[in-house]
């Protein structure tokens, strides 16, 4: 393979220009990081391994029909659309996806997708005012880490400066504060979906 050099922006625009080897790079490159992901939320090879699939059949048409434009930006881009096939899957299912050590990802990123009409807005603030209420039921420790980490985008150096704990101490308190909301929403059935 003497693609393993050309960056991914490269591959895409061979593969819309009719070269198949270039996207079989791309999943080369990036399977397993993607395939992780999906697996970190659904916890099921093959249910992971059916997704990975979906999404990368709406890569494809996506790059077939012209419709790709985020400048040299592939991961990110294929990231979100898994992520997306995997909050479509729980919709579906009625489930809420799992939360993993930096399951940030998951209910927090449903508050963060800057691409809103008005309704979907108006849900998105409905979830911003649940999940506040859900972090207020944590203890104390953990609730300062989790808003510190999600609200103020601070890193767990500048957590552990500011609490004057361990950055391993503040890991924890940010992993049993997901677990905690985790079993918080399972408890009043709440789902997180927009």
């Amino acid at each position: 393979m003497q693609h393993q050099s050309i960056p991914d922006a490269t591959l895409v625009s061979n593969y819309i220009k009719g070269d198949e080897c270039a996207l079989e790079t791309l999943i080369y490159r990036h399977k397993q990081k993607i395939y992780s992901f999906i697996f970190s939320k659904v916890y099921d090879k093959d249910l992971a391994e059916d997704i990975f699939q979906d999404t990368f059949i709406k890569v494809i048409k996506t790059l077939k029909q012209g419709s790709y434009n985020e400048e040299g930006k592939f991961l990110p881009w294929v990231m979100r659309i898994a992520h997306n096939l995997v909050i479509d899957y729980f919709r579906k299912h009625n489930r809420m996806p799992k939360f993993d050590n930096t399951g940030e990802f998951s209910i927090f990123s449903v508050l963060s997708d800057a691409t809103l009409n008005a309704e979907t807005s108006i849900i998105k603030n409905q979830i911003a005012y649940d999940v506040r209420r859900l972090v207020d039921e944590l203890p104390d420790d953990q609730k300062e880490v989790l808003l510190m980490r999600m609200y103020k985008d601070m890193s767990f150096k500048e957590i552990s400066d500011k609490t004057g704990v361990s950055i391993n101490t503040a890991l924890g308190r940010m992993r049993y504060a997901l677990i905690n909301l985790r079993k918080i929403i399972e408890k009043h059935n709440i789902v997180l979906t927009n």
